[in-house]
């Protein structure tokens, strides 16, 4: 088997046609189907189920495309963190986070890193809950900074950050923090939330505010970034619940409102996979120990 065989493989395992597979690897689609023939009769398994209108992959394919693609993610790694050894580096440490995790958490751990570990480069990317998780199940992520309460038993987790709700009303509202008493002063209002895509465990506690106060809320629009809910509440469109921690570096007409009386807590969780060898990482959670 060679390398080539699965980068064929999992080009066609995502696109489930051979015409496009191959145009999208340059090559032709017989020399395509030749490809994946050798490797299924090298490993004497059954990959793919053919007819003339559809291409599906067997449970066995199903499996070996989800450790291929891992396989490849990491090659390639390891390819960039030999590189950068060579050129004197320390590596790379690549960071997945939501919006929130930026407020408080990261920039306080780049700083200290950058301070300790100089030649430790970063990369970040803000991504939604689920795809945080599924990038590191397939290393494309070294760690990843998640509203989540449960993860998958392949990763490790770490609370690093546990937040109260606030109310955001556009500045124009005639409630505002002054004259605040009681979530029921909303029951009519339209509510801005995050999409339950984000993370269903944050959506259900969001909702069991809501239950505690004896109404369930008119959910006009949901989203999965917080600039969006915000500028939706600077409208007036709405008003809406989010982590505390999300109003530092806000400059809006908006205003938050505590909920921090309310027995509901948010969770900000480091994740990352208990099979990481990027020594790079190590380096990382060693700071985040002191945080």
């Amino acid at each position: 088997m060679e390398l080539r065989h699965l980068r064929y493989f999992v080009v066609l395992g995502r696109e489930l046609h051979f015409a496009k597979a191959a145009d999208k690897l340059f090559i032709t689609q017989p020399a395509l189907s030749k490809q994946i023939q050798q490797l299924e009769d090298e490993m004497s398994v059954k990959l793919f189920e053919r007819t003339k209108r559809n291409v599906k992959l067997t449970e066995a394919g199903r499996y070996l495309l989800d450790e291929s693609q891992y396989i490849l993610n990491h090659l390639e790694q390891v390819v960039e963190a030999t590189q950068r050894k060579a050129e004197g580096e320390e590596g790379e440490v690549r960071i997945g986070f939501v919006g929130s995790a930026m407020q408080n958490i990261i920039p306080d751990l780049l700083e200290r890193l950058n301070v300790k570990y100089p030649s430790i480069h970063t990369s970040l990317q803000e991504l939604n809950n689920k795809d945080q998780l599924d990038n590191l199940l397939h290393d494309k992520l070294d760690i990843a900074f998640v509203r989540l309460e449960s993860v998958p038993r392949e990763l490790e987790k770490k609370v690093v950050f546990e937040d109260s709700f606030s109310l955001v009303v556009s500045k124009e509202h005639p409630i505002v923090s002054s004259n605040f008493e009681s979530l029921k002063q909303f029951q009519r209002e339209k509510f801005i939330l995050f999409s339950n895509d984000y993370s269903q465990e944050y959506y259900d506690n969001i909702m069991s505010i809501f239950t505690d106060h004896g109404f369930q809320p008119k959910v006009s629009h949901r989203s999965v970034q917080a600039n969006s809910i915000f500028r939706l509440v600077e409208k007036q469109l709405g008003v809406a619940i989010v982590p505390s921690a999300m109003q530092d570096g806000v400059n809006l007409d908006i205003e938050f409102i505590s909920l921090a009386h309310l027995r509901q807590r948010t969770q900000l969780m480091a994740v990352w996979h208990k099979k990481n060898r990027n020594e790079a990482l190590v380096k990382f959670l060693g700071l985040m120990d002191k945080n």
